[in-house]
């Protein structure tokens, strides 16, 4: 009889757990959002809820990346003391014999939120970070995270990679550069990120210019973003500045944001942590722009914009690149940032910033506030240029406008962006590696700039070209 009754049993669980399923799939259907049909009930289980396992393993660059990394994960909050292991990296298993690696203790905090807004339960999890500092530029190194003295139990991490940058400022490095990935994360963002992977497996980190995800506090879409870079969250740095859908109907950053990230604290002095900050990777200064923080707080406007003009007065490096959400020239039909542009465009042309990287408006479009580059390919007085791009599914149709140099609709894309000395090189890619757009810089010793224009091997598409009207 026990092997019926169980039999029954775990019929009926199966039975009940499908139907919980299905329930909260209708649930998301009512309200516009069925992502749940898309996993069974232990893939979203795993999406959403921590375990003993550390998970959402990211490491962060910091101020000075070469000699340090910033790495936060999670687990089950039954874990009240982590840590990181680090060793140089060798030719064998030698950094997990005893006494080999370093041992640093991590910052804990418990933390808990339910997302009712997409019918969400409430998730209770420990968040851990560490600084791992102390390290030798230019050298590669294996760690892992957990908790307890058998480092081979199931309570570690694997081991990963990550090599630390020397401090040769001129030495080539490279990052990829993505949009928004928002919506469909797990099915439709995960190729992008990995197929630049795929095609820079050296490069150095990622920057994500805001809208990672849909809605802020929801755990499931957080648990795609991770699980679409998988591994590459924990071996490549990343930067990222909050999008509009980052921040809660009230008004404020994600709750999610600080716990899961480890970025520069070094903004302005106002009350917002990790979202305005900036940071050197060899011979460039990369700035993140709160752009929607400065949108809905004119009060701190002009703070913001006194550090802005400090850092960039400060700043010795060769090349200049801001990131942020909201685009200082838009391409999206009926949206323009007035205040943005009035605010940040001022000091962009007085320090001579080289890039502005943005996202917000799910089309493509690159090119310069004057437009004196259209037609040419050389332009001999290229000043700053400015980018709007996306790599997630969802898509807007965008309108010529006079800054344009070159527009798109309806692709996927991400950025490759290539710094050797005096020499900087954009290329924006699709999901299949073909080169969408792309410029070649050279920078002389008086900051003139000469620009030349790649040949794409893809014509720039537009609505039209997608979708039969």
């Amino acid at each position: 009889m026990k092997p019926y009754l169980s039999f029954l049993t775990l019929s009926f669980l199966f039975l009940f757990g499908t139907t919980l399923v299905l329930a909260q799939n209708n649930d998301n259907e009512e309200h516009g959002h069925s992502h749940y049909q898309y996993h069974s009930g232990v893939e979203a289980h795993k999406l959403i809820f921590p375990s003993k396992v550390p998970d959402r393993i990211i490491v962060n660059l910091t101020e000075d990346s070469s000699h340090s990394f910033a790495v936060n994960w999670r687990t089950e909050q039954s874990i009240t003391e982590a840590f990181v292991e680090i060793a140089p990296e060798g030719h064998g298993p030698d950094h997990r014999l005893p006494g080999v690696a370093r041992r640093i203790k991590a910052k804990t905090q418990m933390f808990e939120n339910e997302n009712k807004r997409d019918n969400e339960p409430m998730v209770k999890a420990a968040y851990h970070s560490a600084l791992v500092d102390g390290l030798e530029p230019g050298k590669t190194y294996a760690y892992h995270v957990g908790y307890g003295d058998d480092i081979n139990a199931p309570t570690w991490s694997e081991w990963f990679q990550i090599k630390v940058p020397d401090t040769d400022e001129n030495k080539p490095f490279s990052f990829v550069y993505f949009g928004d990935a928002q919506n469909d994360v797990k099915s439709m963002w995960s190729r992008v990120i990995r197929k630049s992977y795929q095609m820079v497996p050296e490069v150095d980190f990622m920057m994500h210019a805001g809208d990672l995800i849909n809605h802020s506090e929801s755990n499931r879409e957080w648990g795609e973003w991770f699980y679409a870079g998988s591994y590459l969250h924990a071996t490549v740095p990343s930067i990222m500045t909050p999008g509009n859908h980052e921040y809660n109907e009230d008004g404020n950053l994600s709750v999610l944001w600080e716990p899961q990230f480890n970025l520069p604290n070094n903004g302005p002095a106002v009350d917002f942590k990790e979202s305005f900050y900036s940071l050197e990777y060899r011979n460039m200064k990369l700035v993140s722009i709160d752009a929607l923080y400065f949108n809905i707080h004119p009060e701190h406007r002009e703070i913001i914009l006194k550090w802005l003009d400090q850092v960039l007065t400060e700043n010795t490096k060769t090349w200049t690149t801001l990131f942020l959400h909201y685009p200082i020239y838009s391409t999206a039909k009926g949206r323009d940032n007035t205040e943005l542009r009035e605010g940040l465009k001022p000091l962009i042309d007085k320090h001579g910033v080289d890039l502005v990287l943005q996202g917000h408006d799910h089309t493509y479009a690159r090119g310069y506030d004057s437009n004196n580059g259209e037609g040419k390919t050389v332009v001999t007085d290229a000043g700053t240029v400015y980018a709007v791009s996306v790599s997630g599914p969802k898509m807007y149709e965008s309108q010529d406008q006079g800054w344009m140099v070159k527009r798109g609709e309806f692709t996927q894309l991400f950025q490759i962006i290539s710094v050797e000395g005096n020499k900087l090189k954009y290329q924006a890619f699709t999901p299949l590696g073909s080169l969408y757009d792309g410029f070649e810089m050279q920078k002389a010793a008086d900051g003139s700039k000469t620009l030349t224009n790649l040949e794409a091997e893809v014509p720039l598409r537009l609505k039209k070209d997608f979708v039969k009207e």
